[in-house]
């Protein structure tokens, strides 16, 4: 079932996305911590329970986890064996927040992108409860607005019609955006994802590298932070959840 969901987010921000002037980007942080919720250096042999496979594949591997994905293309259902869809590998936490940042350290081998992802399960508005995400990939930044974009339930019917998407394309203006940015594989970097109100702040190495104001990133309870791996590899390292309120300025 979550097939459909990350391909019409990959969609949405590689179809409908303009890249983004990085002026408006706050040069200062949005958000400041309240209360560490969750940490994990993957320093033992395997993920901390409280972490649930959501598409795998992901490992402990050397003090760090990886995603790899393995569902590169569709397979019909033969020989009684159920339908394989292509997807991206996701792993999750039930861990409720409303304003939060979410830090991560992160490296490209292979991976085309690598995301954060907030949903609530029990929104029955937007397809699968999916709230919004940051997207990261070797050359930008995306951040994705799905509660009232892609994923929101009328607009998620409608694209399914190609003969309506003039309309869709209206209907998601201002939903997600893409900052160019340029990373190398094999290299570590820090992101770190603000979500304050209705907005979201991404800086990578502490430089602002995105940021989204739009509705559906209010939403009041993202129950679920999941991380994902699109392509071969990518690491994800001492990860850290924080409440957070807005910062003072």
């Amino acid at each position: 079932m979550f097939t459909q969901m990350w391909i019409a987010s990959f969609v949405l921000s590689s179809t409908f996305v303009v890249p983004a002037d990085r002026s408006v980007i706050p040069e200062k942080s949005i958000a400041q911590k309240k209360g560490l919720l969750f940490s994990d250096d993957f320093e033992g042999t395997e993920p901390a329970k409280v972490w649930h496979k959501v598409v795998p594949t992901f490992v402990v591997e050397k003090g760090v986890i990886k995603g790899t994905q393995t569902r590169y293309k569709d397979i019909e259902a033969t020989d009684g064996k159920p339908a394989i869809k292509a997807h991206a590998a996701v792993h999750g936490l039930e861990i409720p927040t409303k304003d939060s940042i979410v830090e991560a350290r992160i490296r490209f081998e292979g991976a085309t992108m690598i995301d954060v992802e907030f949903d609530d399960r029990k929104f029955t508005g937007a397809r699968y409860g999916h709230i919004c995400r940051a997207q990261v990939r070797l050359t930008g930044v995306t951040i994705i607005d799905e509660r009232d974009g892609g994923m929101r339930n009328d607009i998620y019917e409608i694209k399914k019609d190609p003969a309506r998407k003039a309309e869709v394309a209206k209907l998601l203006a201002g939903r997600s955006v893409t900052y160019p940015k340029k990373l190398e594989s094999g290299k570590w970097y820090t992101l770190v994802v603000e979500t304050i109100g209705d907005e979201m702040r991404v800086t990578i190495d502490g430089e602002p590298s995105g940021y989204l104001k739009s509705s559906g990133i209010g939403h009041a309870t993202k129950s679920k932070i999941e991380i994902g791996v699109a392509g071969k590899d990518g690491l994800f390292d001492d990860i850290k959840v924080w409440n957070a309120e807005p910062a003072k300025q």
